[in-house]
């Protein structure tokens, strides 16, 4: 039987100058481009000496700072903080409702704004603003309550790193941000109409990541350790470091998924106020991060995951891998594929930069590309034009034997910051 992913070192032939000291890279990408960048990242990051059996690398694969996204990386006795990245935590949500199509009203601008007036998206920069837009002014009720469960957490980081505590912390709690994030109204294959969202820790996991990736440099000037790329620094297990980015790394985690709850309660509470018929929802919900760190047990040892784009896919695990602006999503089921770490990708991956977009399309394209979906159509969200991301369904067909397609979805209404 053929096996589903390839070795870095048959298919490129760039690695095949890796050195005997790198691990192996098995990559799910049969079928996706994956750019010189990212090979050569994948090869620095594989001979990182505390890697675990090897790297998994998906097919969203592009690449980063540090290590690519879509990259897999089990680690014993260290964990590397850029791999884990400035977004933690960053991740999706999805909730199904009891509407259906035919509960939409003809015109969806309506929906788009109420979902627009309800959660703060974007960002205001400059002197003589009276706030960010991209924040809480005075503070609903669910921030409040979230960030209470939050706030001694913080505190214990603070006492130790008191620059974190000038981070955006409270009026974050439940805003979208910028970029790829986004807050979209689906269907589903049989018409259904779901809630699902992309966001992360704003600004509060950015200061703490940026805080510790720029210790981990520190440390190995200090401690004479060279590394293949600099924003491959890591912190060795049991020292002070370490053991104190682990847990602003959770808490991070926990930020972030809280953020995203209160962003989806504002979200379906907005629904109600553009569609007049009663609904339920959280039919179905999904809540899953794919910028994080986690403790898990694979073949026989307990290790360190670092998923940075992408999401945990065990057995039975609900996932969601979301395409671009104008393309399907999935709502997926793990397989518990050993070999990738119980790993899929967390979404159809760039396939050129920002700028390259901004430069190759223009809005025509974009309106084009777009169409169907009530969604921005100016100059300042072309670096997210469908065209700037790789084809959904190459990416879904390259993991095969990670994740179940249980929905598919197409969107209809698209907020972005």
């Amino acid at each position: 039987m053929q096996r589903a992913y390839e070795f870095l070192a048959e298919k490129y032939a760039p690695a095949k100058s890796a050195g005997d000291k790198a691990v192996p890279v098995k990559m799910w990408t049969r079928g996706v481009p994956v750019e010189d960048a990212s090979q050569q990242q994948l090869l620095k990051a594989a001979q990182m000496p505390f890697i675990y059996k090897w790297l998994a690398v998906m097919p969203d694969v592009h690449h980063g700072i540090g290590s690519t996204i879509g990259s897999v990386i089990p680690t014993k006795g260290a964990i590397i903080p850029a791999a884990v990245g400035v977004d933690i935590g960053c991740g999706m949500m999805a909730v199904r409702t009891s509407l259906t199509a035919s509960d939409l009203p003809d015109t969806l601008l309506g929906v788009r704004s109420a979902l627009e007036r309800a959660v703060p998206h974007g960002r205001t920069v400059g002197r003589g603003i009276s706030r960010d837009k991209g924040a809480w002014g005075d503070l609903p009720a669910a921030t409040v309550a979230a960030w209470s469960t939050l706030n001694t957490g913080f505190k214990r980081i603070t006492d130790k790193y008191p620059r974190l505590a000038k981070a955006n912390t409270a009026v974050h709690l439940g805003t979208l941000g910028t970029g790829n994030h986004f807050l979209e109204v689906c269907l589903d294959q049989a018409n259904r109409v779901w809630v699902m969202l992309h966001s992360g820790s704003r600004g509060v996991g950015n200061a703490i990541g940026s805080h510790f990736i720029e210790l981990a440099k520190a440390d190995m000037k200090r401690w004479y350790i060279n590394v293949p790329d600099q924003d491959l620094a890591y912190f060795p297990e049991g020292t002070d470091h370490f053991d104190d980015y682990v847990e602003a790394v959770e808490w991070a985690q926990t930020y972030a998924m809280m953020n995203r709850q209160v962003m989806m309660e504002h979200a379906i509470a907005a629904l109600r106020t553009a569609i007049p018929k009663p609904f339920e929802a959280h039919l179905e919900a999904v809540n899953c991060h794919h910028n994080y760190v986690a403790r898990e047990h694979h073949y026989g040892d307990d290790v360190f995951v670092t998923r940075k784009g992408a999401v945990r896919a065990a057995t039975g695990v609900m996932g969601i891998i979301p395409g671009s602006m104008g393309a399907k999503s999935f709502i997926v089921r793990g397989k518990g594929n050993v070999e990738s770490f119980c790993s899929c990708s967390h979404g159809a991956g760039r396939v050129m930069s920002r700028t390259e977009a901004k430069r190759r399309f223009t809005l025509a394209d974009h309106a084009r590309d777009t169409a169907g979906v009530e969604c921005r159509k100016d100059a300042d969200v072309i670096d997210e034009t469908p065209k700037a991301y790789k084809n959904i369904e190459a990416v879904m067909a390259a993991q095969a034997d990670l994740v179940e397609i249980v929905h598919t979805l197409r969107q209809v209404v698209c907020v972005k910051g």
